[in-house]
């Protein structure tokens, strides 16, 4: 029973229905949101749907790729590669050491066949063996693999070529193995990070420095490579002629300096979308940016409570972002902000908007609030999110004090001695991709290999060729002798009757023959 489940596992019918199975298999990858790229989202869902979600969390569809169904296909499917291709490997090796096989007592069964008249020997003709022998070096130079047979009534030559139509199998198939190993190793060890960088800040490629971080199965810590990225400045260039997409932007460029190690000398390069710079071993993608306004709040003592860029998260095309600022160091009570920043401020119905993506007059619009912001029991928060459950407001347009709309360089007092927030300045940041796959290199050699070898394996004729010279008297033209051949294709060959003109050619023009008629 065990063989008999080997024999159809290792069946290559087997190893194609599990290669369509595994295409299929990942295709609610595409449809559900996956946990190890957006967590958040599949919370959301589950949310959304509290009937079907649960159930589909249980069959895994939030985690296709690392999932069992989907690594049995994986395994099952590795598993029948290797045991189709080391059998054909064997068999095709003592295949290339057997002789061509023996030459048919009649050519003018083969599919395409031919004679050509040879003057006798006494008549100044070469001899029988030395025809066979010049017909084979013919053969040899066209790329057949061949055996004399000299002697006897009618010496031949056997003659084969297109043992590498079953290479091309073989290197396919192995590069398949390869293909499905390498992007097991790049998923065990490798790793995708996302970071915000702001406008003089750095990025080092250590596991405290990522905002988030989906490390592989087998990824270890040590070895992340220690470089760095600091963005000197983010410049984006937004469309200014177009009536029909104006203020929408077209291109956008980082200046980063970067260092492949802490020792190495700082090297100054660009970074833009679809051109990552490439790292450490890693890639790093831009994918995201916005503005940073840069922010001071002072608490009801007079002290520092909070100082640099806040980042906003933009909503829309012209950059009105969402900013949210907490204070949990503000004395005697904690302080937070939740509003818009504008880039370019402007009034619509009453309500401010954003004019234009670029910052002609940034402005900030925010609710202040104060009481206890839950940072210090420990307990994760969204730093996007301001729970304002339990909070008391200070600002907003419900309250007299009215909400805190500061201008560059303008700063407020929030209402009953709580402090002050200054908006001191603006600043761009962008958002990085850190992807490291250890098997893309090995991914892309092993994907060209399956494609070359699916091309020699499909465009390589299996052909079998002999040669004899025989008395002409088994033939219909009398006396002497005749040089007979003939071809047989292994399979679908539409070229086999270019091949016998062309040997035909090739013997005519060694041996010029007589004035014999061709049988």
């Amino acid at each position: 029973m065990v063989r008999w489940a080997w024999t159809q596992l290792t069946s290559m019918k087997t190893a194609l229905f599990l290669l369509l199975l595994l295409a299929v298999a990942a295709v609610p990858g595409s449809l559900f949101p996956q946990r190890p790229v957006n967590p958040a989202l599949v919370s959301q869902y589950l949310d959304s749907n509290p009937t079907v979600g649960p159930w589909l969390d249980r069959f895994q569809l939030f985690d296709v790729y690392s999932s069992v169904w989907f690594s049995a296909i994986y395994l099952l499917l590795f598993a029948s590669l290797i045991g189709c291709v080391i059998p054909r490997a064997k068999k095709h090796w003592q295949a290339v050491r057997t002789p061509p096989p023996r030459t048919p007592a009649r050519l003018s069964r083969m599919p395409e066949h031919g004679t050509i008249a040879l003057a006798d020997e006494s008549d100044g003709g070469p001899t029988s063996d030395a025809v066979v022998s010049r017909s084979a070096a013919l053969l040899k130079k066209r790329g057949y693999r061949v055996q004399e047979r000299p002697g006897g009534g009618s010496p031949s030559v056997g003659a084969e070529r297109g043992y590498v139509r079953e290479v091309g199998n073989l290197v396919f198939h192995t590069s398949l193995i390869g293909l499905l190993a390498s992007v097991a190793i790049g998923g065990a060890f490798g790793y995708n990070g996302q970071r915000l960088v702001v406008e003089g800040e750095s990025f080092v490629n250590t596991l405290v420095s990522y905002d988030s971080f989906s490390p592989g199965t087998a990824f270890d810590e040590d070895g992340l490579t220690p470089f760095s990225v600091v963005l000197d400045k983010f410049e984006v260039e937004f469309d200014r002629e177009s009536t029909t997409h104006f203020g929408q932007p077209i291109d956008f460029t980082a200046s980063v300096t970067t260092k492949d190690s802490p020792g190495a000398e700082p090297v100054q390069q660009e970074l833009k979308v679809n051109h990552p710079l490439r790292i450490g071993g890693s890639d790093v993608y831009l994918v995201g940016n916005g503005y940073a306004p840069v922010v001071t709040v002072k608490d009801g003592n007079g002290d520092i409570a909070f100082q640099g860029p806040v980042v906003g998260v933009p909503q829309d095309a012209v950059y009105t972002s969402l900013v949210v600022l907490k204070a949990p160091d503000a004395r005697p009570d904690q302080l937070g902000f939740v509003g818009l920043f504008l880039p370019t401020a402007g009034v619509a119905n009453g309500i401010g908007i954003s004019m234009d993506p670029s910052p002609a007059e940034p402005q900030l619009q925010l609710n202040s609030y104060v009481g206890d912001l839950g940072l210090d029991e420990g307990e994760p928060q969204n730093v996007y999110v301001l729970d304002t459950e339990g909070l008391t407001e200070l600002n907003s347009r419900t309250l007299d004090a009215g909400g805190l709309v500061l201008n560059a360089g303008q700063t407020l007092e929030l209402p009953q001695g709580k402090g002050s927030i200054s908006f001191d300045g603006l600043k761009r940041y962008v958002a990085l991709d850190v992807h490291h796959d250890p098997g893309k290199v090995p991914v892309a050699i092993f994907a060209a290999l399956a494609l070359l070898g699916l091309g020699v394996s499909l465009f390589t004729p299996r052909r079998r060729v002999w040669v004899k010279v025989a008395p002409a008297t088994t033939g219909s033209t009398g006396g002497g002798r005749i040089i007979e051949y003939g071809l047989l294709a292994r399979g679908e060959d539409p070229r086999v009757s270019v091949e016998a003109r062309e040997l035909r050619t090739l013997l005519e023009r060694e041996w010029p023959g007589t004035d014999r008629p061709e049988v």
